[in-house]
């Protein structure tokens, strides 16, 4: 139970006011309270004070709160303009007191009047954004492969398709990484866009005290024709068994190939490399090809499966019009908003040319939650499920799978990001 206290003031932060919201989100997120100069200065250079909340009990900061421009990729590879929230905490000594909701409610109504068509957000916890109308619509897996019993030759020597792996320094993934990330995310639904700083932070460009920097390997994979069409990042430890065998680890901080060709050479690569016994993916899809990629599959253990991407809709319409429909049909949608901006009746007409969605007053066929159609928009979820579970119902039956057979996608979303 919420314990409203309308004395503690929730406004945007000033700058004045970055050292103490820097402390309260450290102490959010259990990480040492202090934040250095270099910290502070670094986080001003790139919050937008305007879309960075604060809840100040007394003068102290004991709530955070941030938003951010993103485009997301929908269904078809169309981006929409989302409203990223991140940085979300509540200091112990100030839970269960509406902080959060109220933090929220400024966020989505402000990002409805710029006109963004969803929200976004990485949940660490699962019970906390239902509430808000969040649904997980995308999922993410980790794989731990264990090389000796993939099957694979380890006396590989580099494709055999023409193409190339080379080892590249942090300056040449800062030129080669945007444009080959682009690729990538125009045809990945559920992917997000990474602008320049994302690229200068993971090549260590940029960093500052708190976060030491160790430089990662990176390798790139090229086509027969020279394109570039795969990038790796990964480390490695140092870790010998006591019959002087090397029982090395190497796990990938990030993964980005524009063809399965490409994912399929660098993970080849990794698993060749001398001395590396174990190799960890990293976040992946929930299908990634990865286990396929090997000759026995089961070399590559599931040691995560997991929610990952959280979708608000905040505009029916616009976000059931840019994705792409593989079938053809209509069905009258209810959503249920609790007063939020996507409440409404909508007829969903969808086939391979194209879709219209408008508000009507046509009898519901298919009634959910805006939650639930967050985790059907993007292709990943079945209504036909969510019925099972009570949490869509059918007012006219069939209309769970005709929903399934318009939404749901051969391939799954995956957000390859945290943000």
């Amino acid at each position: 139970m919420s314990r409203p206290e309308p004395h503690i003031e929730v406004r945007p932060i000033t700058e004045a006011d970055i050292p103490d919201w820097s402390r309260a989100l450290n102490t959010g997120f259990l990480r040492t309270p202090g934040a250095t100069e270099a910290e502070i200065a670094d986080r001003a250079s790139y919050i937008d004070p305007t879309r960075t909340l604060g809840a100040f009990d007394a003068g102290r900061c004991v709530a955070t709160f941030r938003s951010f421009a993103q485009e997301l990729t929908t269904v078809g590879g169309t981006p929409v303009p989302a409203d990223a929230i991140s940085n979300v905490t509540v200091s112990p000594t100030h839970r269960r007191r509406g902080l959060l909701t109220r933090m929220m409610a400024h966020d989505l109504a402000a990002a409805k009047d710029r006109g963004d068509v969803v929200a976004t957000l990485i949940s660490a916890e699962y019970p906390i954004y239902g509430r808000y109308g969040f649904g997980p619509a995308t999922w993410t897996a980790q794989w731990t492969v264990d090389v000796p019993r993939t099957g694979l030759d380890p006396r590989w020597p580099g494709p055999e398709d023409g193409g190339r792996i080379d080892i590249v320094d942090p300056a040449d993934v800062r030129k080669i990484g945007p444009e080959l990330h682009e690729r990538l995310r125009r045809a990945q639904p559920g992917a997000v866009d990474r602008d320049e700083r994302w690229w200068q932070t993971h090549t260590g460009l940029l960093h500052h005290d708190s976060s030491p920097w160790a430089e990662p390997f990176f390798a790139v994979y090229r086509s027969a024709s020279g394109e570039v069409d795969g990038l790796v990042s990964y480390k490695a430890d140092d870790h010998w068994g006591d019959a002087k065998q090397p029982l090395n680890t190497a796990t990938v901080n990030w993964l980005i190939a524009a063809t399965p060709t490409a994912e399929r050479n660098l993970w080849r690569y990794l698993c060749s490399i001398d001395w590396i016994t174990t190799v960890k993916s990293g976040w992946r899809g929930p299908d990634d090809l990865l286990p396929f990629y090997l000759p026995d599959p089961r070399a590559a253990r599931l040691t995560t499966l997991a929610d990952w991407l959280w979708v608000r809709i905040l505009d029916v319409v616009r976000a059931l019009e840019a994705r792409t429909y593989d079938g053809e049909g209509s069905l009258v949608l209810e959503v249920v908003d609790g007063g939020g901006p996507a409440g409404g009746r909508y007829r969903l007409e969808a086939s391979a040319d194209g879709a219209s969605c408008t508000p009507t007053t046509d009898a519901a066929e298919l009634v959910l939650d805006v939650a639930d159609l967050a985790r059907l928009w993007l292709g990943d979820e079945s209504a036909v499920r969510l019925a099972a579970l009570g949490l869509v119902r059918e007012e006219r039956a069939g209309a769970a799978r005709v929903a399934d057979a318009l939404l749901r996608t051969s391939g799954r979303p995956w957000c390859p990001d945290i943000f």
